[in-house]
């Protein structure tokens, strides 16, 4: 596991919950970029990175899909209600 090398940006507030989450059940960063394809979001392991390191925005669209690939509400992800 890599070991992130920058300090976690503000771009977004669901990042840090996304890689915690994705961690917790075990899933990969290639595995939830599969997820997301298969609900038609587009994003680059790159892109991804960016997310949960909050240094690139999440759309709409991006935050419902993670939300239903790694089984949790968008309020959670907001940090507007516990898990």
């Amino acid at each position: 596991m890599r070991i992130r090398k920058q300090a976690l940006g503000d771009m977004n507030i669901v990042g840090a919950k996304v890689e915690m989450k994705r961690k917790e059940i075990g899933l990969k960063q290639k595995d939830l970029l599969t997820q997301l394809q298969i609900r038609g979001i587009d994003l680059n392991a790159s892109g991804l990175s960016k997310l949960e390191g909050q240094l690139r925005g999440v759309t709409d669209y991006e935050l419902k899909a993670i939300a239903q690939a790694l089984d949790v509400s968008v309020n959670w992800l907001l940090g507007i209600e516990e898990e």
